[in-house]
């Protein structure tokens, strides 16, 4: 009998327990620990947060699924690792702390046999002074932050039916924050809202990120086929908000928000103020700060964590310059290097670089955006960590011969621009692989083919198809196990 121990309850946590205890018989024991009951569908926050879907709309209740599964779910946060085991056991095991009400501050220790860190990233705010919900700024990186937002919005909207103009201001709030995609989402989201209610002559709407130029996602930009021609995402991303009359501010690295004041810094070691009234960042990921020791209780956090508190994999950390790098350094199984049987998919295993060109300001402030690893990547991710648990169990022999590289990898995406069924818009983008691969395409550093971009309502209609069919998937309807990552 093994025990499979799996952190975490999103998209890449979710997809490895569900595939897990389908392909292992029920004399193997599958856990899930998480600090939430629910699972949530991210990509939807974005709806949330101009009041188009309601909170439990893209979520559900994980305990009630996992009880019909047969896994075992505890809500709750794990603390620290102890992979080697202690003086009493040789078998490795975490050590939780419970986040479920009645339970909420007591403590456990769980043995593994495997375990997987699928924890996601930690929403670190508090790296940039002022920022977030409970500051000055909203989010919609969560259900909860979405549904705030929403309600701000809906403040705003008031003040400019009032005759009170407001200045609305979407992006990064931290010099290496990801997700731009997310932001670029919401801002013409918030558009689309206010146009749909005759107010765009009273809003002001500008974007602000790290990116060297604006369509960059973390990705280094992309060249992509549209209409038979070859464009660039930057003149993509700009085309949209040229149509919409949003402008922006690139290469700037948010350090400090107030009340209705953001302060940042760019590359030519400018400081730099904006005013605004309603504000959404991103802020910068980073692990969850969990502990490990080893069997005598030393503490060995560098030795499984990077110092941002990501997990390090089977990915070259050596410090390259940025221009040796090569898609081979990127991971392929999350597989830790210290202790075989600790696998890390999804954003909580450490990029062993950055994918957009590193950039420091004048005054040697880093800024540029980090990898992105949200959505697709992340569900085959965790897929293929099933996969080769699963065998090893089955085998005993650990062959990891499913493999998932994001230097392979593709990745498919479509970015809301307004949610409405016959006047709604999106961008539909596809990009493989996502790391460039400049040996096997040096003039694009991507498959042209595969690589395209296209603007329209039908993939707005696909995007909320989508929503239905992966929570079908999540939610383990007949045959979810079909259903792509």
């Amino acid at each position: 009998m093994s025990r499979v121990v799996v952190l975490g309850a999103g998209i890449a946590g979710h997809t490895a327990s569900a595939f897990l205890r389908k392909w292992l018989n029920k004399k193997h024991e599958v856990i899930v620990v998480s600090p939430s009951q629910y699972y949530q569908w991210i990509p939807s926050n974005i709806w949330v947060g101009v009041g188009k879907m309601s909170v439990d709309q893209v979520r559900f209740n994980v305990a009630r699924l996992y009880k019909r599964w047969g896994i075992s779910f505890y809500q709750a946060r794990c603390v620290s690792i102890h992979p080697e085991g202690n003086e009493k056991t040789d078998k490795g095991f975490i050590s939780i702390e419970y986040t479920e009400e009645g339970k909420k501050g007591n403590k456990e220790e769980i043995w593994y046999d495997f375990l997987v860190n699928a924890t996601g990233p930690k929403l670190n705010f508090e790296a940039t002074e002022g920022l977030g919900p409970e500051n000055h700024t909203v989010s919609v990186c969560s259900y909860n932050h979405a549904e705030d937002a929403w309600k701000k919005l809906q403040v705003c909207f008031e003040k400019m039916k009032s005759g009170q103009k407001q200045t609305f201001i979407v992006g990064t709030g931290h010099p290496l924050a990801t997700c731009q995609g997310a932001g670029f989402e919401y801002i013409l989201n918030i558009d689309h809202e206010i146009r749909q209610r005759g107010l765009r002559h009273m809003a002001e709407i500008k974007w602000i990120s790290n990116e060297y130029e604006v369509g960059d996602f973390g990705m280094g930009g992309a060249f992509i086929k549209k209409g038979g021609y070859i464009t660039s995402t930057k003149i993509f991303t700009e085309s949209f908000f040229i149509e919409r009359d949003i402008s922006w501010i690139k290469r700037a690295g948010v350090y400090k928000v107030e009340k209705n004041k953001i302060y940042y810094e760019n590359l030519l070691g400018e400081f730099h103020e904006e005013y605004f009234d309603f504000a959404m960042l991103i802020p910068a990921f980073s692990g969850h700060g969990i502990h490990a020791f080893d069997k005598q209780n030393k503490d060995i956090t560098p030795v499984l964590f990077a110092p941002n508190n990501l997990m390090k994999v089977d990915a070259d950390y050596t410090g390259k310059p940025y221009e040796a790098w090569t898609i081979n350094d990127w991971p392929s199984t999350y597989q830790s290097q210290a202790y075989p049987n600790i696998f890390a998919p999804g954003i909580a295993f450490a990029p062993p670089h950055a994918i957009s060109k590193p950039m420091i300001s004048k005054n040697g402030t880093a800024i540029f955006p980090s990898p992105p690893r949200t959505g697709m990547p992340s569900g085959v991710m965790g897929k293929i960590v099933a996969q080769n648990i699963t065998e090893w169990i089955k085998t005993g022999k650990p062959t990891l011969k499913h493999r998932a590289s994001m230097g392979k990898m593709g990745a498919a995406c479509i970015v809301s621009a307004g949610y409405d069924f016959y006047k709604g818009n999106s961008a539909t983008m596809t990009v493989s692989p996502i790391v460039p691969d400049w040996e096997k395409y040096p003039e694009w550093g991507r498959h042209l083919n595969n690589t395209i971009g296209e603007p329209g309502l039908a993939g707005h209609w696909l995007k909320l198809f989508m929503h239905y069919l992966f929570l079908h998937k999540a939610k383990g309807y007949p045959f979810w196990y079909l259903l792509p990552e």
